[in-house]
């Protein structure tokens, strides 16, 4: 866990946030800036940066993560959806701390 990582305080309960799944692993909740209809982000428990900084001992996990993600889709509405990891700052990642982003159904 890092301290000053956002999602590491959401997990922990100090910053709320909208929850659609959690588990020991990993936390689901909804984008706080929706880029459609459903928005919302998959984040691994466990704090790893980027997905450049994954080995082979997050390979489970990364599993977990995108096999969890149309599961969870399809609850909140989607037939069809986007995913998403933006991975440094030049891939467009704002907050480092590994997480997928889920989203579909039209604009926002």
């Amino acid at each position: 866990m890092s301290e000053d990582c956002i999602f590491c305080k959401i997990v922990s309960g100090v910053i709320p946030a909208k929850k659609i799944y959690e588990d020991d692993d990993i936390i689901a909740f909804n984008d706080i800036k929706p880029m459609s209809k459903v928005h919302f982000l998959l984040v691994p428990k466990l704090h790893v940066e980027t997905l450049k900084d994954c080995d082979l001992t997050h390979q489970m996990l990364l599993g977990k993560l995108l096999l969890l993600a149309p599961k969870l889709a399809v609850e909140q509405g989607l037939q069809g959806f986007k995913t998403l990891i933006n991975t440094g700052r030049e891939g467009g990642q704002e907050v480092f701390h590994l997480h997928v982003h889920t989203f579909g159904g039209g604009a926002a």
